[in-house]
């Protein structure tokens, strides 16, 4: 079906999706919270603005999206547009310089895949949990 709208219009709608509060964060956050752990959201201030911040337990937690972060690309990248897999890359890229940055600043850092939170929502949470109690 093509496109009904210019290259500007498409940009300009694409422009105002947010990656904040998605459907698989609440979902975390949710059970998180059902737990009785409280915590942070989209701390600007650290590298990435991670999307669950545990300050005194320093655990920082990304919750990606399995095809905008590129989960196991290059076994798919062959499949998808120059112009997407330079986005991946790039955001792949951009995950891994914060990843880093967050670990040299003394943070633990972990990274939950959509796949995973639809696939089993209790054992990501576990993990999570491990991790702030560690």
């Amino acid at each position: 079906m093509p496109d009904n709208l210019t290259p500007e219009q498409r940009s300009y709608c694409m422009s105002r999706n947010k990656g904040k509060d998605t459907k698989l964060e609440m979902r975390v956050r949710s059970e998180l919270h059902k737990r009785g752990y409280r915590f942070r959201k989209h701390v600007k201030e650290l590298p990435g603005k991670p999307d669950v911040v545990f300050t005194k337990a320093k655990v920082a937690v990304f919750i990606d999206g399995d095809f905008w972060h590129g989960y196991r690309f290059p076994a798919w990248e062959h499949k998808v547009s120059d112009f997407w897999k330079q986005k991946i890359n790039k955001n792949r890229e951009r995950d891994r310089r914060n990843h880093r940055k967050l670990r040299r600043m003394g943070w633990k850092v972990l990274r939950i895949w959509e796949h995973d939170v639809r696939h089993d929502i209790d054992k990501v949470v576990d993990k999570i949990v491990q991790l702030v109690n560690s």
